[in-house]
């Protein structure tokens, strides 16, 4: 069954021929070959493109290993565009392209010719629209307006949201979001059937794929380290910390010695591969990042869930993780806000608290803060959620995500309370 990606494939087709490189990330087998080569193809197609002006390259293809050679590439790319029609050049895991030294025997030094080098010596032919997939950010995502001279165009690709999930899964949405708070949205382990083929698609991509090419590419010396850390990150989602914080939980818990400075460096490395996301601590009303702590959140559920052998399912936490990818496909900034009050203790001491709001979501001139709940049926608990929120003093909308299926009401203060289930197959209808 063809699942559409239509967010995805929409901000693809608005980027159509806009004179930038078309820069499709995102994790390892998340579906961005499948994105290019299958969906966007299939648009193009039946918008008129003729198949011959479609030029397509899997670089991790072995029959396209000659091409991680640039010059080799560059030359074959431009011996297929054979006319003045309007070309589309789709380039698949381009991080496999090498780097290689050309020497100008006029001047007598090297130059260091690279993919970028082809992409732009092609962007410069009017005629042709550059695509290219990659999995590894530190080559692509922090290049992209240097290296492609401000010509790079991101589009992020995730595993399956819930809503694109609930299109292949048979059931509904109950137990929809019990598969998927387990298993994720992988697209292969989506499709796998049962516990088993499920556990063991995502336990061997976690470790034959993400932490392989992360110790690959990094260059790291200790693996067991850096799996030390995912560890200590996927049993702790949600929760605040720091490189310092980890490396005291190292000393202590493990008996290890770990610095501080190496832990930085693993959890950039997991960022740089799409495995992970941050989310800083913002001071709602002091307009300024705490650079104490933040929050962690994996890619997708399943790939966490794996790598803890299945064995801390804690649902407030992964819900939380969800609802912060969610907002993440939907465009938002996403940041933890915290709000400085002062209050008097029993003494009639004025003392500093800070609440913290799960999230605070901004999109250009658009804000909301989002709190996520398994439920707030105890009065108390619900009040414990709400009370950032009369703290804020602003017009924003407020929004308390509870677990289930319920359409949104508005209670008497004005919050929103919404069921997590008709937020993930509707976020559009409370972000308004």
């Amino acid at each position: 069954m063809q699942v559409k990606r239509d967010i995805f494939l929409k901000r693809l087709i608005a980027r159509r021929e806009n004179g930038m490189v078309k820069v499709i990330t995102g994790p390892r087998r998340c579906g961005k070959s499948y994105l290019l080569g299958v969906l966007y193809k299939d648009y193009l197609l039946t918008d008129g493109v003729k198949q011959d002006h479609i030029i397509e390259l899997a670089m991790d293809e072995p029959g396209n290993y000659k091409y991680h050679n640039p010059l080799k590439l560059e030359k074959y790319l431009k011996r297929q565009i054979r006319d003045n029609g309007d070309y589309y050049v789709f380039i698949d895991e381009v991080q496999f392209v090498k780097r290689v030294k050309v020497r100008d025997p006029e001047l007598e030094e090297k130059d260091e010719i690279t993919f970028y080098s082809v992409i732009n010596s092609l962007m410069r032919k009017e005629n042709v629209d550059v695509y290219v997939t990659g999995s590894n950010s530190k080559m692509l995502s922090s290049d992209i307006r240097t290296e492609f001279r401000g010509r790079g165009d991101e589009v992020r690709l995730t595993p399956f949201t819930f809503s694109e999930f609930m299109k292949v899964f048979p059931g509904d949405a109950r137990d929809g979001w019990n598969e998927y708070v387990v298993y994720g949205g992988l697209p292969l382990a989506v499709l796998a059937n049962g516990h088993e083929a499920k556990s063991r698609y995502l336990k061997n991509l976690f470790d034959e794929t993400y932490l392989k090419d992360v110790v690959e590419r990094g260059k790291i010396r200790k693996p067991e380290h850096l799996a030390d850390v995912v560890d200590v990150l996927a049993s702790n989602i949600g929760s605040l910390t720091n490189p310092l914080t980890l490396e005291n939980t190292f000393k202590t818990v493990k008996h290890e010695v770990l610095k501080s400075k190496t832990i930085a460096s693993y959890i950039a490395k997991l960022r740089d591969a799409y495995l992970i996301e941050q989310a800083k601590r913002y001071d709602i009303k002091g307009r300024k990042y705490i650079a104490a702590q933040m929050k962690y959140y994996f890619a997708d559920p399943g790939l966490r869930n794996a790598r803890l052998d299945f064995r801390q399912i804690e649902e407030t936490h992964l819900m939380e993780n969800i609802i912060f990818n969610e907002l993440k496909v939907q465009g938002f900034d996403v940041d933890v806000g915290v709000v400085e009050t002062f209050e008097k203790n029993k003494a009639g001491n004025g003392i500093r608290k800070q609440l913290e709001i799960d999230f605070m979501a901004n999109r250009g001139r658009e804000r909301y803060y989002v709190q996520s709940a398994l439920n707030i049926d105890d009065p108390d608990k619900a009040a414990q959620e709400k009370r950032p929120f009369t703290k804020l003093g602003d017009s924003f909308r407020k929004i308390i995500i509870v677990k289930g299926k319920m359409p949104p009401r508005i209670d008497e203060k004005g919050y929103v309370i919404v069921g997590l289930v008709d937020f993930l197959l509707n976020p559009s209808a409370i972000l308004v």
